[in-house]
């Protein structure tokens, strides 16, 4: 079978050139049509809130701040996972969403619920969503630094020579 194969393919070049350089163009066209994303975002959206309690130990942060926010926030449309974690004065509640949601559209699901939350939380306490960001946000950090010396490195040992 493998020979007869062989034979045909030889007796008949230019039907196999013909459809080599047909698969080179579909390819072709098909690779240039890809959406390619050289990092692509692997993590969930993700609406970070953070708030600021003055003067209270974390199991006070934890029952004044972070479980009213906690509470709110619980029911949110796409809502799939929600991480919290309370410190010295510090609450920080991540609330994660589906894959393709709109993160715009959630942080607006999550500003609506701190409206509500505001009013159990302890009187001057303020909880702001941190700006949009993902893990991937920050990737590479480049310095630049000058052979002859004029120009300062801002962070030393932050840039590395080049190989």
């Amino acid at each position: 079978m493998l020979n007869f194969l062989i034979r045909w393919s030889l007796r008949n070049r230019t039907i196999i050139l013909c459809l080599a350089f047909l698969i080179l163009a579909l390819g072709l066209k098909t690779g240039s049509e890809l959406p390619v994303e050289v990092l692509p975002d692997l993590t969930k959206p993700t609406v970070t809130v953070l708030t600021e309690v003055p003067g209270l130990a974390p199991e006070e942060v934890e029952a004044l701040v972070t479980q009213p926010i906690e509470y709110a926030l619980m029911g949110v449309n796409g809502l799939t996972r929600m991480r919290s974690t309370s410190d010295i004065a510090l609450s920080l509640v991540f609330v994660e969403f589906e894959w393709g949601t709109d993160i715009y559209q959630a942080r607006q699901f999550v500003q609506e619920r701190l409206q509500v939350a505001r009013e159990s939380l302890p009187e001057g306490t303020q909880p702001y969503m941190t700006p949009v960001a993902s893990l991937m946000g920050e990737v590479l950090l480049i310095g630049v630094k000058s052979v002859d010396g004029k120009t300062a490195n801002p962070t030393p040992g932050a840039c590395r020579p080049m190989a």
